[in-house]
């Protein structure tokens, strides 16, 4: 017989427990599990008045926002209403089926404010990072770092040319992505990072570099740059910068900096690609922080044209000298060239004119130039491991920082960014990255990998 449903006849009390419908495998538990944000009332405490009405609990915006990046839930409109219906949601969250959510505004409110001048998640971030080390997550000893375009929320057919832009602006009068920019102009990852100006600047948006390093349309971005652990790929830093190399090159040491004065924890090993292979770059890792670099040197010395390359010459370091094919030595006089960046070493155009290799070595100058850069010792260090078989698996390793960009694009789908503005950047890029630490954390504590040997390069 066939059974209908009486609908006549409503239920006058119910017995309803929320975690019971909410079901254990599900990814809330799992992130639940592992967040600890007990001491989010004490850090805050300062920038709230004792008296008053009560305010919003900040540890509810942070649970509903960590919801929204985790499940890629872009909008906070969008948001609130999600958190609203799904009662998985508001059981993260801590609140019952009767509990009214806050106002999707009162997220904008909160960003700019208390949670801006609090480096909140910062903080948050922080201490997933440590969670993670507690959990023996992190090696310690390999990082891989790597930079990633995100799509600014700038409109290409209203900006205008770089050099009709006017960066005399009244920071009162200015709105706040444009106060965000002129409070840059001297930090390395934006207005110091490059004096070239930009093709065009968007008004709405002007610290969003134009940019078409995608060979596909040019479109204002900004760069999302990782640090991580290569061990399970765990995300040990995240910064914001301007969609250009010098920027992300100095993201990179930022980060690096950062997680040795937070956590103590410097790498023995850097793998990345060409863009951070820049001669300056591969002398601070070396000499500065003591890293050695798995990084593909920007090397331009090759000759295409049949003739000896510098690699065909051996440099003595005990003598400062560099000997040619033929045996014949090539001295400098010590004369800094190129910005000073750049010693050069001469033959002896009476050693040149009679060699039997001229021709294949300088067939038209009367002698031959080598260029050496003052940091040519980092660049030879970064050839010499290149060679080795550490190097073959580093370069695997590295690809794990492309798998987080793969993933925050396409399953946390943020290729464009909603917020303008540095801060704006760095605030979406941080709750990113905390989204992807806490997926990452919850699934590993939930169901722990089977053990590994981690990668150990020296």
């Amino acid at each position: 017989m066939m059974g209908r449903r009486n609908q006549d006849q409503g239920q006058l009390f119910y017995s309803f427990d929320l975690d019971a419908v909410v079901p254990g495998d599900h990814l809330v538990r799992e992130i639940a599990a592992v967040l600890d944000l007990n001491w989010v009332h004490g850090e805050l405490a300062s920038h709230y008045p004792a008296i008053g009405r009560p305010s919003i609990d900040p540890v509810l915006m942070i649970r509903m926002l960590i919801i929204g990046y985790v499940f890629a839930i872009r909008s906070e409109r969008a948001l609130c209403r999600e958190v609203q219906v799904n009662l998985a949601y508001r059981w993260f969250c801590g609140l019952s089926i009767e509990d009214n959510l806050p106002d999707h505004s009162a997220f904008s409110r909160a960003r700019n404010e208390r949670f801006h001048d609090s480096d909140l998640f910062r903080r948050v971030f922080q201490r997933v990072v440590a969670a993670c080390i507690a959990a023996d997550l992190v090696g310690g000893r390999g990082f891989a770092v790597d930079a990633s375009l995100i799509a600014a929320d700038a409109n290409k057919h209203r900006s205008i040319p770089g050099g009709e832009w006017n960066r005399d602006i009244e920071p009162e009068r200015a709105s706040r992505a444009v106060k965000e920019y002129l409070a840059t102009l001297d930090d390395p990852a934006y207005g110091m990072a490059s004096e070239v100006t930009p093709k065009f600047i968007s008004p709405s948006d002007p610290a969003a570099q134009w940019t078409g390093a995608l060979r596909n349309a040019a479109f204002f971005a900004y760069a999302d740059n990782y640090l991580i652990d290569v061990k399970f790929g765990v995300i040990m830093d995240v910064e914001a910068s301007r969609a250009i190399r010098q920027a992300e090159v100095g993201a990179s040491r930022t980060m690096i900096e950062r997680t040795e004065a937070c956590f103590g924890i410097k790498p023995k090993w850097l793998a990345a690609d060409t863009a951070y292979g820049s001669a300056p770059n591969l002398d601070w890792l070396v000499n500065q922080k003591a890293i050695a670099p798995h990084i593909p040197v920007i090397d331009k010395s090759k000759r295409e044209d049949g003739t000896f390359s510098r690699e065909d010459f051996t440099y003595d370091k005990e003598r400062d000298v560099y000997t040619c094919p033929a045996g014949k030595t090539l001295k400098t006089s010590g004369t800094l060239i190129n910005g000073g960046t750049t010693l050069q070493y001469l033959a002896s155009t009476h050693d040149c004119r009679s060699c039997p290799l001229k021709s294949k070595c300088c067939p038209l100058p009367p002698h031959r130039k080598i260029s050496r850069d003052i940091h040519e010792q980092a660049r030879d260090m970064a050839r010499a491991i290149a060679k080795t078989e550490d190097y073959a698996q580093t370069r695997r390793d590295r690809k794990k920082v492309e798998m987080l960009f793969a993933h925050l694009k396409r399953i946390l789908r943020l290729n464009r960014l909603r917020l303008r503005g540095p801060r704006g950047a760095q605030f979406e890029f941080t709750l990113a990255a905390i989204a992807q630490n806490l997926r990452r954390l919850g699934k590993l504590i939930a169901r722990p990998p089977p053990s590994i040997r981690a990668t150990c390069v020296a």
